[in-house]
């Protein structure tokens, strides 16, 4: 049967601190897998915000996020309508406290982190997340988590540049005070260079 892989894990924790009217964060939009499925577990009356460097991700995500829409106005089985709106915003991560609405800080359920590159047509490699934005967003994150909530974070030690910033993940989770939260990290050891993520829940 095998264990879960690190990016199921990471969901199954978020969704085990959300609900329907949730609001949730994807720090990384990407090709926009982790947007959708915060914005289907927030459903119609939460939220979610996607942070993105590259429009390439945000394209992505609008139109994965619309080809759900679509399907489930189609698919009888399916509530259409059945989305959180989501606000796809073409920034960086460490600018999240200054982007989220007012009326959602405090109150965030999750927030999600796949760290690295864009993978795929229309990714550019050479644009990688680095170490310095990433822990200000990570800071961020959790004064907008509401207690409770979790972060979640997917590190890629197996990429130039990706080691040191998996490092330097674990550096500021570990020196987290265990009054502000509990961690956690979930990997396969015998694979050194395979992902591997951490996970937050805030006190």
């Amino acid at each position: 049967m095998g264990f879960l892989s690190v990016l199921t894990m990471a969901q199954r924790w978020a969704a085990e601190r959300m609900a329907p009217g949730a609001v949730a964060i994807d720090a990384t939009a990407g090709g926009g897998v982790d947007t959708l499925f915060l914005a289907r577990a927030a459903g119609p009356k939460g939220h979610v915000y996607a942070f993105d460097v590259q429009e390439a991700a945000l394209a992505r995500t609008r139109a994965r996020l619309e080809a759900e829409a679509a399907a489930s106005a189609r698919d009888g089985s399916r509530t259409a309508g059945s989305l959180a709106p989501a606000t796809l915003l073409h920034a960086g991560h460490e600018r999240m406290a200054e982007l989220i609405a007012p009326e959602h800080r405090g109150l965030v359920r999750a927030v999600m982190f796949n760290l690295g590159f864009l993978p795929g047509e229309g990714g550019d490699r050479s644009v990688i997340t680095l170490p310095e934005t990433t822990l200000a967003a990570m800071e961020a994150a959790l004064g907008l988590l509401a207690p409770g909530g979790a972060l979640t974070a997917v590190v890629y030690p197996g990429h130039e540049g990706g080691d040191s910033e998996a490092a330097a993940v674990e550096r500021w989770m570990a020196a987290l005070s265990p009054a502000a939260a509990q961690v956690v990290s979930y990997r396969f050891p015998q694979k050194s260079s395979a992902p591997y993520l951490f996970a937050l829940e805030k006190k």
